[in-house]
Formats: structure tokens, C-alpha cells, sequence
């Protein structure tokens, strides 16, 4: 076994360089074509998920296999070579499938424990099968590296230690000031994509307590589909298709945005972000357990201004808060909120001019010092902003759009976060956030299993190394017994055929007894470390044919990718 792997993660690269480095379908495809033209690799498949890109051969030259398989992913990604290079990672024979089986476990995840993986590990599986490019290696390597993953999931509590990408994703939305399920009831949401990924978000929000759920994709059958599922759920959510033309419509009328799609630009930019933001809403009905709206309350007295503000810019700020409205300043759109009443649902102002002040009397001090300052100093005073996790103005705006992009690369633009009002999680601040998460006790029962998983199916590859060389030994025996028999007949033509039957089967058990003790002791010795001379030591001590050794490989190696295909066309079907 000569397995190598070249690739790059959220662990190794920052997400600007995995967003430029992602593969598309038809790049993977062209990937695994221009591999195994390469002259190093035997076989190939590619991982290519939203944080992380790995390509995977079977090499007959370590370095030569390194360097064609790091030039390749630079030519197909569109990275130049030069910046790739260090972020890549290699693992090497038993680290590279204890590498995959850390994946497959969620061990190397951004959120440890989640089960997603396994399906993407699947889907590489596919297409290599599809496309001839995954050989007996690959094919052992990747269905073990499921089983695994699957062992993980059903013997430990793995799954306590993290969750999907998206509940985490849901997770930071809610900032942990409650849990998701109520800070997610009685939302309305809107999934952008119905793929994999998009299909999850809809069917998590569904089951957390959103309200509604508008699905739009390129694809309205797909979306429908979505729908369809969603409302077979059971969970009571009220569910629609839209096309992609109503998204700044939608915008205007939900509370949570989640998306995830293909497109290889932006999907929501800042201004249609801010739009949406500067859109006066109509009243919202509250679900039937939020309970009915209170009556507002009287406008309170003007509050004394902190000391050093421009009452000019602060009766400015008033009036588009009063207003609903937005203020330019700095050459960007930004949107000012008050803090949310008893009658006000978190929404923004929609109190007549005259309650102006009143509305300001519910905006931080800080706040309004924060927008002064983007006023007088521009964006580059916006930057200096500290900003970590969950992407927002400040944690005291009150927050009218929550934002989740799943994708890579991005569909929002990731400048959102500065709008006042809006909340961005995308994978950066997943990425940022996931890094101090609590690693559950379990994790060290996964590892546990990674380690003895690697070392079962190192020996089983070692002993399968082996085994053309056994089988071609036990064939050149079985032709010298026939032909001893052959000569045997010539020298004593009066034998019967019991008597015949007899020698022969007296000459076969003396060869298979003389045979079965080296041969089972090298299978042992084969499967240790450091066990993969014995093959060349049979073939030189029985002077064995190494055609005869190949052609068993290449048989065995037809019987097993045959194999592969019929339990994953068995899948599809099921």
C-alpha cells in the first residue's frame, strides 16, 4: 500500500484560500482524469467539502507523487502553486487512512462529531466508482473509512460532542443567550439552495419551531421538492417555493436567511442586504404561542444626551430611527434600530416622527458614539472594530436579519456584518468560533477506535499484499502435482482409476501439508509493520513467475471494484 494524500482544511488554510480553492463538479472530474494520466498515481479520488479540499492516489513514488499531486490541485483550483503550498498537508500510508478515518469520525471536522462528513465521504466513493479512477485500494479504503465513521457514531456518544454544521451555525445566530429552539420559534426563514447542505438548514429550522420556510433555487422542481418534504414532516412549519427573482422580496419579510448554494459569486450582496434592512415592514402577526401583542407604551421622556455628542447628529439619528429609515454615511448604507418594546418584535421603529426621541432613548450610548465615528472616519474606523464568532453592528442592536452562509465560496458578502441590525455567520466565524468549543469526554473513545480501525486494515492491506504471491504458489504446486501424476500414468498404465484417484490424492495432501504452515506464517509476518518483503522473499525462494503473481492482482483487484459497484448500485436502488 502506498496511499498518499495532499490537501488543505479550515485546520491549514484560512478560509480566503479555501474559498479561491474550491472545486467545482466538473474541476473534480478533471482532477481525477489528470491524476491518473499523471505517471505517480495507480488510483485517485477527491474530498472536496466546504472546508476541505483532499486529493487521494495510490503512488508508486512518494516525492514524485507529492509534487504532481500538489501541482495538480493548484492547476485545477486556479491557485498558484507558490501561495498553495503551505497550507497543504501530507499524510503518507497509515497516517493518510488514519487521517480519513478522523474525518469520517468527525475527529477533523469544524464542528466535532458531526455526521454530515459521512455522506461527502460517500459521494467521493461514488464518483470514483463512476468514473474508474478508485481501485481496490481506494474502494477498501473509503468503505472502511464508513464503517468506521458509522462504529464511531453508534458505540460512543460522539454525537453529544458536536452537532451539523448548521445547528452549530444556528447556534451562534442565537449568540447563547438562549437555546436554539426558542430563540428560533415563531421565525420566518428563508433557505437559499436546495442541495444537501440547503435541504438540512430547512429541515432543522422546521424542526426547531420556525414558522414558515420559503425555499428558492435556480431549479424550482428541487425547491418544490424541498417544500414537499417539509410539509410531510409533521412538524406543523408552513413551507413555499420562490424563485430566485423574489429573494430581495423575501428579504424584506423574514427574520433568518440561510444559504448555500453553487454559485461561484455573491448571492446577497451589501445593498441587498441594506435594501431589505431600509423596506418599512407591515406589522407582523405574532404565531398563536408568542402570545398577543401588548399595548405600546406612552413615549418616555427624553433622556439626557452623554456628554460630548452633537445634538445635531443625535436629532439626525433620531429622525431615520423614528423613521424607519437609513443613513448614509461613509459611502455605506446603514440601517439604525431602537431596542425592541413590548409592542415592537424586535422590528425597526415604525413610530411616527414624533416619538423620535423616545426611540432614541433606547439606543446605547455607545452606539450612537460607534456611528458617529464611522460618520466622521469612514470604513477604516468600521475595520478596527473588534469582530469575533457571529458577525454583527454590536451586541447591543437589536437584530432584524439573521444571516448563516453555508457555502464555499461565499453567496453573502461578508461585509453585511457592518449594517446595524444584521447578524453574519459564515464558515470564517464558524471556523473562529468552533475553536474553543468543548471537546466532549467521548472524543477520546473515537480516537481509541481510529487507532485499532488503522491498525486492522493496515494488517488486512499488508495481508492482501501477499496473497497473489500465495496463490501463485499453490497454483505451481498444483501444476507439478498434475504433471508427477501425468508421468506417473505413463510409467505404470495398469493403475484403475480408484487407484489412480488414490495416489493423486495422497501427493495433493503431502503438497498442501508441506504448504500450509509457511503459507499461513507469512500471511502473519505479511500483516505486521514492516511485513511487505515476505511477498519478494516467497517469489524468490519458489523462483515464482511474477506474471503469473500480476495476473492474480489484477483478477482479484476486477473481483473487488466489481464488487464495490454492485453494493453501491444496491444503495442507489435502495
Amino acid at each position: 500500500m502506498s496511499l498518499l494524500v495532499v490537501g488543505l482544511s479550515h485546520r491549514s488554510a484560512p478560509v480566503s484560500v479555501l474559498e479561491r480553492a474550491s472545486l467545482s463538479a466538473d474541476a473534480k472530474v478533471k482532477l481525477l482524469h489528470d491524476t491518473l494520466a499523471a505517471e505517480p498515481a495507480a488510483e485517485a479520488a477527491v474530498l472536496a467539502t466546504c472546508n476541505r479540499i483532499e486529493l487521494y492516489a495510490d503512488v508508486d513514488k512518494f516525492h514524485a507523487g507529492v509534487a504532481e499531486l500538489s501541482t495538480l490541485l493548484a492547476q485545477h483550483s486556479g491557485v498558484a502553486l507558490e501561495e498553495l503550498t503551505p497550507y497543504l498537508y501530507v499524510h503518507y500510508e497509515d497516517r493518510a487512512v488514519h487521517h480519513l478515518f478522523s474525518v469520517a469520525c468527525g475527529l477533523d471536522s469544524m464542528v466535532v462529531g458531526e455526521g454530515q462528513i459521512l455522506g461527502q465521504i460517500k459521494d467521493t466513493l461514488a464518483l470514483g466508482q463512476e468514473l474508474h479512477t478508485a481501485g481496490r485500494l481506494l474502494n477498501d479504503l473509503f468503505q472502511q473509512a464508513l464503517r468506521v465513521g458509522k462504529r464511531a457514531h453508534s458505540e460512543t456518544g460522539i454525537d453529544r460532542a458536536g452537532q451539523s454544521l448548521v445547528t452549530f451555525g444556528l447556534e451562534q445566530l442565537a449568540a447563547g443567550r438562549e437555546p436554539v429552539e426558542s430563540w428560533a420559534a415563531g421565525k420566518r426563514a428563508l433557505v437559499i439552495g436546495a442541495g444537501s447542505m440547503s435541504s438540512l438548514a430547512a429541515a432543522t429550522l422546521a424542526r426547531v419551531g420556525a414558522a414558515e420556510v420559503v425555499v428558492a433555487n435556480r431549479t424550482a422542481a428541487r425547491a418544490d421538492r424541498l417544500v414537499e418534504i417539509l410539509v410531510a414532516s409533521g412538524t406543523g412549519v408552513a413551507a413555499r417555493a420562490v424563485p430566485m427573482a423574489a429573494v430581495a422580496d423575501e428579504l424584506t419579510r423574514v427574520d433568518v436567511v440561510v444559504s448555500c448554494t453553487g454559485a461561484t459569486g455573491l448571492v446577497l450582496t451589501g445593498d441587498d442586504v441594506a435594501a431589505a434592512l431600509a423596506h418599512t415592514p407591515a406589522p407582523r402577526t405574532l404565531p398563536a404561542q408568542a402570545g398577543p401583542r401588548t399595548a405600546a407604551p406612552a413615549p418616555a421622556e427624553p433622556a439626557a444626551l452623554p456628554a460630548g455628542l452633537d445634538p445635531e447628529v443625535v436629532a439626525r439619528l433620531a429622525a431615520v430611527a423614528a423613521a424607519g429609515g437609513r443613513l448614509a454615511d461613509a459611502g455605506v448604507a446603514r440601517t439604525l434600530t431602537g431596542a425592541p418594546g413590548p409592542d415592537r418584535d424586535g422590528c425597526p421603529a415604525d413610530a411616527p416622527a414624533a416619538a423620535g426621541r423616545a426611540v432614541l432613548t433606547g439606543v446605547d450610548a455607545t452606539d450612537l458614539e460607534l456611528h458617529g465615528t464611522w460618520a466622521d472616519q469612514g470604513e477604516a474606523a468600521a475595520q478596527r472594530q473588534p469582530r469575533k464568532g457571529t458577525r454583527s453592528h454590536a451586541d447591543g442592536t437589536p437584530v432584524r436579519l439573521a444571516l448563516l452562509d453555508l457555502a464555499m465560496p461565499r453567496d453573502i458578502d461578508a461585509a453585511v456584518h457592518r449594517i446595524p441590525g444584521v447578524r453574519l455567520v459564515d464558515i470564517e466565524s464558524l471556523a473562529e468560533a468552533s475553536a474553543d468549543a468543548p471537546m466532549a469526554a467521548d472524543v477520546d473513545a473515537v480516537r481509541g477506535i481510529v487507532a485499532d480501525e488503522v491498525a486492522a486494515f493496515g494488517a488486512a492491506q499488508r495481508a492482501a499484499h501477499i496473497t497473489p504471491t500465495v496463490v501463485a504458489l499453490r497454483a505451481m504446486a498444483a501444476e507439478v502435482v498434475a504433471m508427477e501424476v501425468a508421468r506417473l500414468d505413463g510409467r505404470l498404465p495398469d493403475l484403475d482409476d480408484r487407484q489412480r484417484a488414490e495416489v493423486t490424492q495422497t501427493v495433493r495432501r503431502v503438497v498442501d501439508k508441506l504448504l500450509h504452515a509457511p503459507t499461513v506464517r507469512v500471511k502473519q509476518l505479511a500483516s505486521e509493520p514492516g511485513g511487505a518483503g515476505y511477498a519478494d522473499a516467497l517469489r524468490e525462494l519458489f523462483d515464482l513467475d511474477p506474471l503469473a503473481v500480476a495476473s492474480v492482482s489484477r483478477a482479484d483487484g476486477a473481483d473487488a471494484a466489481g464488487q464495490a459497484n454492485q453494493t453501491h448500485d444496491s444503495g442507489r436502488a435502495s
